[in-house]
C-alpha cells in the first residue's frame, strides 16, 4: 500500500502505507520519545495531530491492553521510520499495526523521517494530510491549508468524559511497580483524599499516580461548574492535560477562578496552562512545541534538574504571570519555557510536563506527594 504525507507548504513524502487504509488530516508534529509509542497513541492531548515518531524503529514490541493512556488511540495519524509487521515482546498481544488498523489510525512508514523534523524545526509544525487512497499530491497540499487551525481551537470538549465517575484500577499489570524506587511503596494504607479531577484529556496513569497517594478520584467532564465540583465535597481538584488552545476554554478558566482559594488545586499541562490564564497571565503556541520524554527541567527553588516528558504546543507567558502573587517554580533549560507555577498564598499550584510519564523515571513523583500533603494540610 503506498502512501503520500503531504503538507501545507506543498512539501511532500512518499511511502509505504501501514494501519488504516484511507485518509487523516491534522496539525502535523514530531515526537523525540525512544519508547513508549503506545502511550503516544493513546494520549487525548495528541487529539488533532499528525505525529512524526524519530525513532527510526516503531511497532517492534507490539502493543497491550496495559499501556492505552485511553480506551482508543487519538492521533489522527503516525509518520515513521521504519514500522515493524511484527511484535517481539512477552507483553504484546497485537501488533501496532494491527492495532491501528483496527481504530482507523492511517500509518506511513519509509520515508526520511530526519529531512521531516527538519522541516518542521525550521518552518514550524503545519497542518498535514496522510493519504493511501489519492494520488494527486496537489489535491491533498489544498486539503491540508482547509484544515482549521489549532490556534483557537477547543478539543477539551472533545475528547472529554461526558459522564462523571468514579476511577477504579483497571486491573493488575506485572510492571506496575517498576516505576517507584525500592523505597517507594504505593500508599494504599493513608487515610483517603477525596480528589475530583477535570477531565480535559486525562491520561489514565494520572489516575493511577492519584490513586497511589491513597486518593479516591471522582472524574467530571470538562465543563463542570465549579459549584457542582464543591458538591461533591473534595480535599482537592485536579486540572489534567488535554488538546487544543487553551485560550478558548473560558468555561474552564471560570470555574478555576471560583475554586481558587476554597479547595487545593494541581494542574498538569493543559491545566497548567489554564491555571496561568484563570490567573491573568496569558498563553502563546511554540514553533514546533515540546514533545519527547527527554527535556531538562530546573526547578528554581532546588536547583535540581528533573528529566521530564512532554507534549505541548502552548506554553504561559511568564512575563505575564504577576510575581507579587505567584512564584515561577520550573523552567525548560532548552529554551527557558515555563514549566511550573505556584501561588504564593493560596494552595494551588501546576506543571507544564507530564510527571506521571516517569521518564526520569522518578525524578518528578514528588509533585503528587506534594499535591496530597497540600491536601492534608488544608483538611487539617
Amino acid at each position: 500500500m503506498q502512501a503520500i504525507l503531504a503538507l501545507e507548504d506543498g512539501r511532500i513524502f512518499r511511502g509505504e502505507g501501514y494501519g488504516a487504509q484511507g485518509e487523516c488530516r491534522g496539525e502535523v508534529v514530531f515526537n523525540t520519545s525512544l519508547t513508549g509509542y503506545q502511550e503516544i497513541f493513546t494520549d487525548p492531548s495528541y487529539a488533532g495531530q499528525i505525529v512524526v515518531l524519530t525513532n527510526p524503529q516503531i511497532g517492534n514490541y507490539g502493543t497491550n491492553s496495559a499501556d492505552n493512556e485511553a480506551v482508543k488511540p487519538y492521533i489522527e495519524g503516525l509518520v515513521t521510520r521504519e514500522f515493524s509487521p511484527i511484535s517481539s515482546n512477552w507483553r504484546s498481544t497485537q501488533v501496532a499495526d494491527e492495532y491501528l488498523d483496527r481504530y482507523r489510525v492511517p500509518v506511513i512508514s519509509e520515508i526520511d523521517t530526519r529531512a521531516l523534523v527538519r522541516h518542521l524545526r525550521t518552518h514550524g509544525v503545519m497542518r498535514g494530510v496522510i493519504s493511501s487512497i489519492e494520488t494527486d499530491p496537489a489535491v491533498l497540499v489544498e486539503k491540508a491549508r482547509s484544515i482549521r487551525k489549532m490556534d483557537g481551537t477547543d478539543l477539551a470538549s472533545v475528547v472529554s468524559t461526558r459522564d462523571r465517575y468514579e476511577w477504579e484500577t483497571d486491573g493488575p499489570d506485572p510492571l506496575s511497580h517498576a516505576s517507584l524506587r525500592p523505597d517507594e511503596e504505593p500508599a494504599v494504607d493513608r487515610p483517603n483524599l477525596h480528589v475530583v479531577a477535570y477531565d480535559f484529556g486525562i491520561k489514565k496513569n494520572i489516575l493511577r499516580m492519584l490513586s497511589a497517594e491513597g486518593c479516591r478520584v471522582t472524574v467530571v467532564p470538562a465543563q463542570t461548574s465549579a459549584e457542582d465540583v464543591l458538591a461533591l465535597k473534595p480535599d482537592g481538584v485536579f486540572l489534567s492535560n488535554g488538546p487544543g488552545d487553551p485560550e478558548p476554554v473560558h468555561y474552564a478558566q471560570d470555574s478555576i477562578r471560583r475554586l481558587a482559594g476554597r479547595t487545593p488545586i494541581f494542574g498538569i499541562c493543559l491545566g497548567h496552562q489554564l491555571i496561568g490564564l484563570a490567573l491573568g497571565g496569558k498563553t502563546y503556541k511554540l514553533k514546533f512545541g515540546h514533545h519527547g520524554g527527554n527535556h531538562p527541567v530546573k526547578c528554581v527553588d532546588t536547583g535540581k534538574v528533573e528529566i521530564t516528558c512532554h507534549n505541548h504546543n502552548f506554553a504561559v507567558d511568564p512575563d505575564s504571570i504577576n510575581p507579587s502573587e505567584i512564584d515561577l517554580t520550573h523552567v525548560d533549560l532548552n529554551d527557558n519555557t515555563l514549566e511550573g507555577l505556584r501561588h504564593r498564598t493560596l494552595p494551588l499550584f501546576s506543571v507544564q510536563y507530564h510527571p506521571e510519564a516517569s521518564p526520569g523515571p522518578h525524578d518528578s513523583h514528588y509533585l503528587f506527594k506534594d499535591f496530597r500533603k497540600m491536601m492534608e494540610e488544608w483538611r487539617g
